[in-house]
């Protein structure tokens, strides 16, 4: 991989950030992924006393439906808990298959559990920062949410199970999320610099399309 694909991936990748500090807040929601890290993060910050409970929601989604039968919340749970979190301080949604079902399903469940917190400490991916923003605010806007992820660097992001080759791929397939998705209303608009857009366009044309959710001409 060159040092201009490498270029315009860390383009992407800064700009699905959106940097916002932390304040301690009711809860903590960490959104299943494929990443175990999400988890390791949910579970500090709450031993640092940012929320007194945690929730992990998520089943199987497109990213872990071929690789696990177990569902990433579940797995996210038992992560917490080997990391010294009590369990009757978490709550599990293990329904959802993506971003907005992972908020919607945590609302109903909450309303079916009689708890209603008012802020909430979001905890994705880095590099779903944005979209997990976006998302919250149009299905839930009447919550106060805050988004962070594991603090790694775009270098150091990489593990032999998550190659860069699939974290550009991912990037690349969030960024058309976020150009597309307000319109389906699935999400609150988000602008997207001219230079993330020639950066996401150059990816595309370098063959980074596995996770578009359909074919691009951009």
């Amino acid at each position: 991989m060159d040092n201009s694909t490498l270029a315009h991936a860390r383009i992407l990748w800064d700009y699905h950030h959106v940097n916002l500090p932390l304040r301690v807040s009711d809860c903590i929601l960490a959104l299943g992924s494929h990443d175990l890290r999400v988890a390791e993060r949910a579970a500090q910050l709450y031993l640092d006393k940012w929320a007194p409970k945690i929730i992990f929601s998520g089943g199987l989604g497109r990213l872990t439906s071929d690789i696990w039968t177990i569902s990433e919340a579940d797995q996210f749970a038992a992560v917490a808990v080997a990391a010294g979190v009590p369990v009757t301080d978490i709550i599990v949604e293990n329904r959802s298959t993506n971003t907005g079902e992972n908020i919607a399903f945590t609302r109903e469940l909450l309303v079916s559990l009689n708890l209603s917190p008012q802020s909430f400490l979001v905890v994705q991916k880095p590099y779903m920062e944005r979209r997990s923003f976006a998302t919250f605010q149009k299905v839930w806007p009447e919550k106060d949410v805050i988004v962070t992820s594991p603090q790694i660097s775009f270098d150091n992001y990489p593990t032999p199970e998550i190659s860069m080759k699939s974290v550009i791929n991912i990037m690349v397939g969030d960024l058309q999320r976020i150009i597309d998705y307000p319109a389906l209303g699935y999400q609150i608009y988000q602008h997207v610099p001219p230079r993330v857009m020639k950066a996401y366009e150059q990816l595309i044309e370098l063959g980074y399309t596995e996770q578009l959710a359909y074919n691009s001409n951009r």
